[in-house]
């Protein structure tokens, strides 16, 4: 019997299954108003008239009733689908087929018809053009100014992989601000930006700024980044004559794209608000729903 028992497997407990840590849940802070009212059914119709992509539809904006609400929205130019593939965007990928030279003048005649006092444009990424989408780019502001005299205009302009001919077209038609999103800290840009350049976009910025243009950029929070990390972002930009920056938290569009790493306080953001003043940035907007064109008619009265 001895011999028996000594032959005999010893039966190890089964392990148990590693426990995934919880995802951070959103907090009530991050809660926002559903889009109503006859103001944002104006707004709607008249997208909708004029066959215009809105970034705040394609991004999925969690401010589009607050601003489409007031009479306002952000035009997407050069179609809804995007070279890139960044992990965190709301915005379709793939081969665009949308090229339409036409669309200038229709942007600008929705601005006109809308009242726009401050229109903020902004486009996809359009890396099989040779051009980047420039000369859209520049006749869509011109065409805006001249049916729209009065009224201030943003560009948010994507990156252009260093084709400095195409940024000096984009930023010549009059606008008085020129924004280009850094997004995130650099240690995760090949997670959150792989086809892009911590210091390419960076580059994008100051040459923006020694053009005599008012600059402006935004960063999303909650991927993951540290503090240190953050202070050195707003230096880098600071460094490369940055005025305007926005801080937002990010929020996940869908299952495919990124997970929340963590909702960042309010109070971090008032935070990061004094900081980046602190270090010579103008003007930071900073709050969990703050986006890149929230507020932005406040952002033309920066002093260049």
């Amino acid at each position: 019997m001895d011999e028996l028992l000594l032959t005999l497997p010893i039966i190890q407990p089964e392990a148990a299954a590693p426990v995934a840590p919880a995802k951070p849940r959103k907090p009530d802070w991050l809660r926002v108003k559903l889009p109503v009212g006859p103001a944002y059914a104006n707004v709607r119709r008249l997208v909708d008239e004029h066959k215009l992509h809105t970034i705040c539809e394609s991004g999925n904006c969690p401010n589009m009733g607050e601003c489409w609400g007031a009479g306002t929205a952000t035009f997407m130019i050069l179609g809804n689908v995007c070279t890139r593939s960044c992990s965190f965007c709301a915005v379709a990928t793939g081969r665009p087929t949308e090229y339409d030279l036409d669309e200038p003048r229709r942007v600008a005649e929705a601005i006109q018809l809308m009242g726009v006092k401050h229109a903020v444009i902004t486009s996809v990424n359009r890396d099989e053009l040779k051009d980047r989408g420039a000369s859209v780019w520049y006749e869509t502001v011109v065409q805006t100014k001249l049916l729209s005299p009065t009224t201030t205009i943003e560009t948010l302009i994507p990156d252009v992989k260093a084709n400095w001919e195409a940024l000096e077209t984009m930023i010549a038609g009059g606008q008085e601000v020129v924004s280009h999103n850094m997004e995130t800290v650099g240690s995760l840009y090949r997670l959150v930006r792989p086809q892009a350049k911590y210091d390419r976009s960076l580059e994008q910025i100051r040459r923006t700024k020694q053009a005599g243009k008012r600059t402006k950029s935004g960063i999303m929070l909650g991927l993951g980044e540290t503090k240190d990390e953050m202070y050195q972002a707003m230096d880098d930009l600071a460094a490369n004559g940055l005025d305007i920056l926005t801080l937002g938290q990010y929020l996940q569009p869908t299952k495919r794209h990124i997970e929340v790493a963590e909702f960042i306080h309010p109070d971090l953001f008032a935070h990061y608000r004094e900081e980046g003043l602190k270090r010579g940035l103008k003007y930071v907007e900073s709050g969990p729903l703050v986006r890149s064109s929230y507020h932005a008619e406040r952002h033309v009265n920066v002093p260049i």
